[in-house]
């Protein structure tokens, strides 16, 4: 192994590890997908281990691509802090952030607690909403940066990755195999619960709200209850609650995308954290 690994090209592999593809990663960069690839390859053969799994369908992450991707984070930060010292380009100013509930209460929480404490001169102001109502908000100027959920293939705002949705319960849940679904859902206009409804209609499964309420804590404590099932990204799954398996009474769920949009993603002191975000694979 060498003793000096370009940044170049750690920044190359944590996009790739991230969007876990070689054409969104190479988008992201401003390369093409031959160079993305010529650099991962030129990576792998510096560090003589392989730290990602290609073939024509997909991009995953090796053992050894796992631990080399925390590395290369805390590389990149270092690398960056040691830029923006010896520009004198402190990040500071009021951002006006939005995301949903249930990022808020996952990794996110972590990302945001290290951008206050890196960038003490940032006024955050942090606004928790569902992602329609945070997207009709920022095209009204009050966001600078939204991290919102989209369907796949819409193209607003910067893609960070993408999750399978999954169907969520307890121990306690009721059975439901031959009595319309009880459902545990967030009120209009909420993503998930339009994809559960939808979900179940188009199979053919009478459903029934079980429980309504804008607060994920709620509808945390209902679904634990046992009081109906619930629909999450497969990442954002709480404790207390089991994914239940597709079957003739619960429909295949669709995936679903994270995704970063306002102008912040361009403009400091959005870009930071946007960057953050992204660089975590959140």
């Amino acid at each position: 192994m060498t003793d000096t690994i370009d940044p170049l090209l750690l920044r190359t592999f944590a996009e790739v590890a991230r969007s876990r593809s070689f054409t969104k990663a190479a988008t992201q960069l401003g390369l093409s997908q031959s160079t993305v690839s010529q650099q991962i390859r030129k990576l792998e053969d510096l560090v003589g281990r392989r730290v990602l799994a290609r073939d024509t369908h997909k991009v995953a992450l090796t053992a050894d691509g796992e631990a080399f991707l925390l590395l290369s984070r805390n590389i990149l930060d270092a690398h960056d802090q040691v830029r923006r010292y010896l520009e004198g380009t402190e990040v500071r100013g009021k951002l006006r952030f939005g995301a949903s509930e249930d990022f808020v209460q996952g990794r996110l929480s972590d990302i945001l607690r290290d951008f206050i404490r890196k960038h003490p001169s940032v006024e955050l102001e942090l606004t928790v909403s569902f992602s329609k109502l945070l997207n009709d908000e920022l095209e009204q100027g009050g966001f600078d940066l939204v991290l919102i959920k989209r369907m796949p293939g819409e193209e607003r705002g910067v893609f960070v990755r993408r999750d399978q949705l999954v169907w969520l319960g307890s121990d306690a849940t009721i059975d439901y195999r031959d009595q319309p679904v009880p459902l545990v859902v967030f009120p209009q206009p909420s993503l998930t619960r339009s994809i559960a409804i939808d979900s179940l209609t188009a199979a053919g499964r009478p459903w029934r709200i079980a429980c309504s309420c804008a607060s994920l804590s709620g509808l945390l404590a209902a679904a634990r209850a046992g009081l109906g099932v619930m629909v999450q990204p497969r990442s954002l799954v709480q404790p207390g609650l089991r994914e239940l398996p597709a079957t003739r009474h619960l429909p295949e769920l669709p995936e679903v995308e994270f995704a970063l949009a306002g102008p912040g993603v361009t403009r400091e002191p959005g870009r930071t954290l946007a960057a953050e975000i992204l660089r975590a694979g959140f």
